[in-house]
């Protein structure tokens, strides 16, 4: 093997591991480098171009993989920006599927000959197995949106916000509080369901499914009710002022830790509905509106700036 052989087998390990439409430009460039800078080290070390320099050189170039990254199109999956918000996405997700897991796992009754760490591995198993398919799915949208910017670059461009703006606007509120509305009407008689799709005929089974306690009617629905209520007031003065004041959202966000407060009260305090199995399956949405709302909460209070840049304009005027 002489000093050409040597040349020709880095350019080769090279080329290879780049896309077949561009592996003869850039041979022909690389092996040029190669070769002028091996007659500039000779010249400069007064010796000639033997295996042994030829060997140090292409080493000293760089390993065939980094050399061909730097020829090759950098492939981001995950764009640097988004590395710890993927990194809290993931933990936020596998710890609340974690949560969500093991109340479904001790919500439902268990014969007393199975064994707790049984039980506990079989919540683990779970729980891996969610996380996996929840970091698969990070990924992938992580990718997508990357991509996305990539291709359409002036789809991501910054735009100026207003903080206290209405997202959807007038016409997102007045459809919430249609919902709002319906929902509600909805809560105060569950039964409702069933007389609209059956026409009163579903099985008696159905309607004890679907029947408050009366210790739940006497304590925490009308306060839960009342709360979803308040909610309507709140968002027709926000479509009369045309944006979301900043005393709105204090109070809203006091009303939301209410509101977490009285769902725990009501699920701690004993059965809400007749049937056991339709008791759990309420109290775990129930929870799940508790651990979402708590999320959401905390995100914004991540997101807040203090001091606001409002005021430290005012400040500086």
């Amino acid at each position: 093997m002489n000093a050409n052989d040597v040349i020709e087998s880095y350019v080769t390990d090279v080329a290879v591991k780049l896309p077949r439409k561009q592996r003869n430009d850039v041979a022909f460039e690389l092996r040029a480098l190669i070769n002028e800078g091996l007659q500039d080290k000779a010249e400069e070390t007064g010796r000639v171009v033997d295996v042994d320099m030829a060997i140090e050189f292409c080493r000293a170039f760089g390993r065939p993989d980094d050399v061909a990254a730097r020829y090759r199109p950098i492939l981001t999956i995950i764009d640097p920006a988004d590395g710890y918000a993927f990194m809290r996405a993931s933990i936020i997700g596998m710890v609340i599927l974690s949560c969500l897991l093991l109340l479904k796992t001790f919500s439902y009754p268990n014969e007393p000959s199975v064994a707790f760490l049984s039980i506990l591995g079989h919540w683990w198993a779970q729980t891996v197995n969610a996380s996996i398919w929840w970091l698969g799915l990070l990924v992938a949208g992580f990718g997508m949106a990357s991509w996305s910017r990539r291709r359409s670059p002036q789809t991501s461009q910054w735009k100026p916000s207003a903080s206290d703006r209405l997202v959807g606007g007038r016409a997102g509120l007045v459809f919430a509080i249609i919902g709002i509305l319906f929902g509600a009407l909805i809560l105060l008689e569950p039964t409702r369901i069933l007389d609209f799709f059956w026409n009163g005929q579903a099985a008696p089974a159905a309607y004890a499914a679907l029947t408050y306690t009366d210790t739940f009617l006497g304590r925490q629905a009308p306060i839960l009710f009342a709360l979803i209520l308040l909610n309507v007031p709140i968002m027709v003065f926000a479509i009369v002022q045309g944006r979301w004041p900043a005393g709105t959202r204090r109070f809203e966000t006091v009303m939301s830790l209410v509101n977490c407060a009285v769902i725990v009260w009501a699920v701690m305090d004993g059965p809400m509905l007749m049937t056991s199995v339709a008791d759990q399956t309420a109290k775990f949405f129930m929870l799940l509106i508790v651990v979402i709302t708590l999320i959401d909460l905390g995100i914004k209070l991540l997101r807040r700036v203090r001091p606001s840049p409002k005021q430290q304009v005012q400040v500086q005027r």
